[in-house]
């Protein structure tokens, strides 16, 4: 499923211009060739791609390389035509493709992690190639001597990852829900702070260094944009984990910022103590409820007061989520009405690129397929 979040009514759809079939196993990571009508491709069967439009109107492979594991995600700089795989045995290929993207010449391999590496961002300002790894690991490398310039370990796997080339801040999402944003410097590095706000593994970070917002999207079903200083909004897809979902946000159709859950030792409604406050459920002589937040006040409140479920767009609910009694009444059926559209991508989205100048979007998963699609719904200010 693909979802597009806008604030009028729209009937374009995203149109399937090309199917490009031919891997044998997983595509993990699929781009899109800036200035050219071309794709570059990594699959879990050991190759890397580079496809090029022909006469004929279909992709035909220009290069076909197969390294010694499995490649698990790519960094292709295009100005410099250097691109860095990530191998499921922890290592970063670095490879230099010709002028006319028909060779591809090894460069250096980097021994980056002791297991799979999740996701990198390559930095030609800095020189350093930045990736994370399921050794629980984020690392940074620089490109020139191709040494180890630092290491920080988390206590889950690292699975995605962000970077900020003009302050050198990385952003890494990891498999406890949690986003630990780290300032990096050659031989050290400090951290900044921890965003939390998922209830699920973080699968995907997007950094937007204009506006200066960072997205994230995760397990439980939902994508929360973060100002740095705290939790603006978050739209919860409602999908299932089986179901990818790719989140196009206009800036100006949220508008109202998701309230940060508030703590509490009781009900902030009918004051009946949470399980663990022991000297009111003594002092009562009650059992203690679990405890939930309403998703549009965020005040910390028992079942029995938020037994209510109700869309609320303007603030990135598109599916019901729990609320508390008192809100529920005052969300009128205007405020129900939807702000996103859905679009069946007819596969499993395991990874997307979008070229917004010429309105592409391409798409890859576990089917082994990738599609290429032409869609006038990817502003030029979109974030993914």
């Amino acid at each position: 499923m693909a979802a597009e979040i806008h604030s009028r009514p729209q009937t374009a759809r995203p149109v399937l211009l090309n199917k490009i079939e031919g891997h044998s196993d997983a595509v993990n990571a699929a781009v899109l060739i800036p200035k050219e009508d071309g794709v570059i491709t990594v699959s879990e069967d050991r190759t890397i791609r580079v496809w090029l439009k022909r006469d004929s109107g279909q992709y035909w492979p220009s290069i076909y390389h197969t390294v010694s594991s499995p490649c698990s995600c790519m960094s292709y700089h295009h100005d410099s035509r250097r691109i860095f795989i990530g191998q499921d045995n922890g290592a970063i290929v670095e490879f230099l493709i010709s002028e006319d993207f028909n060779k591809m010449n090894h460069v250096k391999t980097y021994p980056a992690h002791q297991n799979r590496v999740s996701d990198m961002v390559f930095s030609l300002e800095s020189e350093w190639v930045v990736s994370t790894g399921h050794d629980k690991s984020v690392s940074w490398m620089c490109t020139q001597s191709g040494s180890m310039l630092g290491r920080h370990y988390f206590t889950a796997w690292a699975s995605c990852l962000q970077y900020d080339q003009e302050t050198q801040h990385a952003f890494v999402g990891d498999h406890s829900g949690q986003i630990t944003l780290l300032k990096l410097e050659r031989q050290t590095y400090s951290t900044i702070t921890t965003l939390k706000g998922h209830e699920g593994s973080v699968g995907a970070l997007w950094w937007d260094p204009v506006q200066r917002l960072l997205f994230s999207g995760a397990s439980d079903h939902s994508v929360i944009m973060w100002d740095i200083g705290g939790l603006i909004v978050s739209l919860h897809s409602g999908m299932g984990s089986h179901v990818s979902v790719c989140v196009m946000l206009a800036f100006e159709s949220v508008c109202l910022q998701a309230p940060q859950w508030l703590d509490s030792d009781s009900c902030q409604k009918c004051e009946q103590p949470f399980f663990w406050n022991i000297k009111q459920m003594w002092d009562t002589k009650t059992l203690g409820l679990r405890q939930h937040h309403c998703r549009k006040c965020g005040k910390a409140v028992c079942g029995k007061c938020s037994s209510k479920r109700s869309t609320f767009p303007i603030m990135g609910f598109e599916f019901p989520v729990r609320v508390c009694d008192a809100c529920f009444e005052t969300i009128k059926e205007e405020d129900r009405t939807p702000l996103a559209t859905f679009h069946e991508g007819k596969h499993n989205i395991a990874h997307m690129d979008m070229d917004p100048s010429r309105g592409l979007m391409v798409t890859c998963g576990s089917d082994r397929i990738v599609k290429v699609n032409n869609s006038s719904l990817i502003p030029d200010n979109s974030c993914m």
